[in-house]
């Protein structure tokens, strides 16, 4: 069942594109993660152009990430106050990677940037959710001396204007999650990312947020952030393809239905360990292309 996708300029089949959006829909919900980190390469080894899946995939996160919001929102996992914090500092970067993307589309370089981004973020990422995942089964020794480590980091700690964050159990100043918040909105904008996959330890190791509300909270700030960049890129870089977004959307919403009701009868180690995997894998996948010979080197374009 195929169809034409009038902005990228392919037909691509139907069904796989809303088997895809179930798939990422399911880890939004049992992870936090918007799922962008997956939907932009497999988008890029299908064909589609990278410029394209990056603009597309900001839409189908917002879809999966609403439906994740009120099922998380309904089990009282949401600290809206931390996310309205966070969600004011993704929208100025969500402006700042506009500028940077148009930058780099216009010198010629995006896709190559792109490519070097995934490889190197999915790649640390991966190694660490492997790392950390593999601890926590028993399959390598502990330190031989672990450390007690504090509930965040002594920067956070010593930054002024302290707020308290009840449904978090914090009393921290707002300029540690503005400046996480800066950060997922660049990465939103050049990858296409929601940013979850760096937000959710990031809220744990360095905010100290409890565990109960950080997936919620993060999709909190990822539905708000990828709605904006959906429309900056639609007004500025005109590489959102609606066909293709629709596909996408319709398989997410409906997959992080399940993916929140299997974050709470799985096992989270073996949960991270599946995705660890997972994004390593895409990482690969992605540094091969880059180092691959393509089949025609020169393209033509008819005006």
């Amino acid at each position: 069942m195929d169809i034409y996708l009038p902005i990228a300029g392919m037909a691509v089949n139907a069904l796989f594109m809303v088997a895809l959006g179930g798939l990422v829909g399911i880890l939004s919900g049992m992870f936090g993660v918007g799922g962008g980190f997956l939907t932009t390469p497999l988008l890029i080894f299908y064909g589609i152009p990278p410029t394209v899946a990056v603009a597309s995939a900001t839409t189908q996160i917002t879809g999966s990430s609403v439906s994740g919001v009120f099922a998380h929102m309904r089990r009282g996992g949401v600290d809206l106050r931390m996310g309205l914090v966070m969600i004011a500092g993704g929208l100025v970067g969500s402006l700042t990677g506009a500028g940077i993307f148009r930058l780099l589309q216009a010198s010629g370089q995006i896709d190559t940037v792109i490519g070097l981004l995934y490889v190197v973020l999915l790649g640390s990422i991966g190694a660490l959710m492997l790392r950390d995942a593999a601890l926590a089964l028993g399959w390598i020794p502990p330190p031989a001396e672990p450390v007690e480590k504090p509930r965040h980091n002594r920067w956070v700690a010593s930054l002024p204007m302290r707020w308290r964050f009840y449904s978090s159990g914090l009393y921290i100043s707002p300029i540690a999650p503005l400046a996480l918040g800066f950060a997922a909105g660049i990465l939103t904008v050049l990858l296409g990312v929601g940013g979850g996959f760096i937000l959710i330890p990031a809220m744990i190791y360095v905010l100290g947020m409890a565990a109960r509300v950080v997936v919620g909270t993060s999709l909190v700030m990822i539905l708000a952030v990828s709605a904006v960049t959906t429309l900056i890129h639609a007004m500025t870089t005109q590489s959102v393809d609606i066909v293709l977004a629709a596909l996408l959307l319709v398989g997410g919403v409906v997959g992080a239905q399940y993916g929140a009701l299997l974050a709470t009868r799985l096992k989270p180690d073996l949960l991270r360990l599946a995705l660890s995997v997972i994004i390593l894998l895409v990482a690969l996948r992605m540094a091969l292309g880059l180092a691959w010979r393509p089949d025609e080197i020169f393209s033509i374009e008819y005006m």
